[in-house]
């Protein structure tokens, strides 16, 4: 949470509103955008500098070290450094994955730091970056996204990450054991050279669909298509992809384009924005009211019961 403690805060009473402090991210610095991870937090700031904070032993805060910051005081503010993106490079756009980050830069391109064991980065190996001296700047590459291609929005899960690229098609890359990837396969993509850029190809969506917003669970993804509505793909497990069955969508072949169904939101509604959980999905619809599916052992469908819808 940033606050110079391990306290948790919000479970019991008089910890919210004007008791709950806000983040220090420095002297006048405010923030604009945020993504979190599993246990870690990165915010793009006023001057579109990036500063992250929780745990790092994967090198997902990315300043070059395992050691967290923000649990012990003094480690927030001024003292909490800014990401290194490169020379003269800040950041338009932030995803958190479990143990890994990724940024869209002013330029358009992409690049992720953190946890790659299996591939989440894109780098064409398998190479953990941002958790020693020398890896993060400059030394950091963009991922390649194929030919004059950039990024406009990234999603990260646990071990994938996914991009909606200039064009509004989309790309995954890492594992893709439960089809995660879109793919119709259960290839890892990205962990070895070769893999990726004009190599790597697009997911999917349907006949001369393409994504305006795109999101990852821990083992699935979603997007939100030019005309408005939502396809998920990966496992089924608690219903998070949507489709009323226990079907695994997108890994095998036939699965994913016009074969893959729209999430079912009501008559006539479509989706404006969507957020994804590990196992869950809320999506606010076009009279701005908001449904949620899937996991819900902690009530975090909203519905009052602990049902999986």
């Amino acid at each position: 949470m940033g606050y110079g403690d391990t306290n948790t805060r919000g479970d019991n009473p008089g910890e919210m509103g004007d008791n709950l402090p806000f983040v220090d991210l420095g002297t006048g610095r405010t923030a604009v955008a945020m993504a979190a991870g599993a246990y870690h937090t990165c915010a793009i700031l006023d001057t579109a500098r990036v500063k992250c904070w929780g745990r790092a032993a994967n090198g997902q805060l990315g300043y070059g070290d395992t050691n967290n910051r923000g649990d012990n005081p003094g480690e927030m503010g001024d003292n909490l450094p800014f990401v290194d993106l490169g020379t003269g490079r800040t950041a338009v756009v932030l995803a958190g994955g479990h143990y890994h980050t990724c940024a869209v830069l002013d330029n358009g391109r992409a690049k992720c730091w953190g946890w790659n064991n299996a591939a989440q980065l894109g780098y064409g190996d398998t190479n953990n970056r941002g958790d020693n001296p020398g890896e993060m700047g400059d030394s950091l590459p963009f991922v390649d996204l194929g030919t004059g291609r950039t990024a406009v929005a990234m999603a990260g899960g646990e071990l994938h990450t996914c991009a909606v690229l200039d064009n509004g098609r989309a790309k995954c890359w890492g594992v893709s054991s439960l089809g995660q990837l879109g793919y119709g396969d259960t290839s890892i993509r990205g962990d070895n050279p070769g893999e990726m850029g004009d190599s790597l190809p697009y997911v999917d969506l349907g006949t001369g669909r393409t994504a305006v917003v795109i999101t990852a669970g821990t083992y699935h993804s979603c997007a939100v298509l030019d005309n408005a509505r939502a396809k998920c793909w990966g496992p089924y497990y608690f219903g998070q992809l949507g489709y009323g069955d226990l079907n695994t969508r997108g890994d095998g072949p036939g699965e994913m384009g016009d074969n893959l169904p729209y999430v079912d939101l009501g008559t006539g509604r479509t989706a404006v924005a969507l957020a994804t959980g590990a196992y869950h999905n809320c999506a606010i619809l076009d009279n701005r009211r908001v449904k949620c599916w899937g996991y819900a052992l902690w009530g975090q469908l909203g519905y009052g019961d602990t049902l999986y819808r």
